[in-house]
């Protein structure tokens, strides 16, 4: 009788983080096309234990809005609301990069590794905090000319957003 080794089928723990308007404006601008959380979570499972997701988006009340939050639900994804601020002087707010930041220090230091899709350079300081204090390292995706060059640096793997991502 063959002994069957359980560590052979052990993927890797994984912590997803996406900061959904970042990821919905760069597609939107590099590729005129919208990102396929679909074949990203495929491509993710195929190779990691995803341990955790979470997507975070404005709430703006928007029924359009609320199915496509509602699908990033039904794939696996914890989705994080923050309301839509329209200030007086007609700009608006609703960054989510303190709570990107302190989920991916939260969470990321009991992971493998940690997925931040973004492009976004203010997050580069906390990719080098994982790896450093944690020795947990982190892939980056997002386009090309819309992810700052200190974040693609930062990251152990910087992966393009190509057709095979994008609906």
């Amino acid at each position: 009788m063959t002994s069957f080794n359980s560590q052979q089928n052990i993927k890797p723990r994984v912590g997803i983080f996406v900061d959904v308007q970042n990821i919905y404006y760069t597609c939107r601008e590099s590729y005129s096309k919208n990102f396929d959380y679909n074949a990203f979570w495929r491509v993710i499972q195929e190779q990691y234990e995803i341990d955790c997701a979470f997507a975070y988006a404005i709430y703006r009340g928007d029924e359009k809005q609320n199915q496509f939050q509602n699908i990033l639900r039904a794939i696996g994804f914890e989705v994080k609301l923050k309301p839509f601020i329209q200030r007086r002087d007609g700009s608006a707010k609703g960054d989510w990069d303190v709570g990107i930041t302190i989920d991916m220090l939260e969470h990321g230091k009991n992971l493998d590794k940690v997925i931040l899709l973004s492009g976004d350079g203010d997050f580069a300081l906390l990719l080098a905090h994982l790896k450093n204090q944690y020795n947990v390292p982190c892939d980056v995706y997002g386009a090309d000319k819309l992810t700052a060059e200190v974040l693609k640096q930062s990251a152990e793997l910087f992966h393009l957003i190509d057709d095979n991502l994008l609906l």
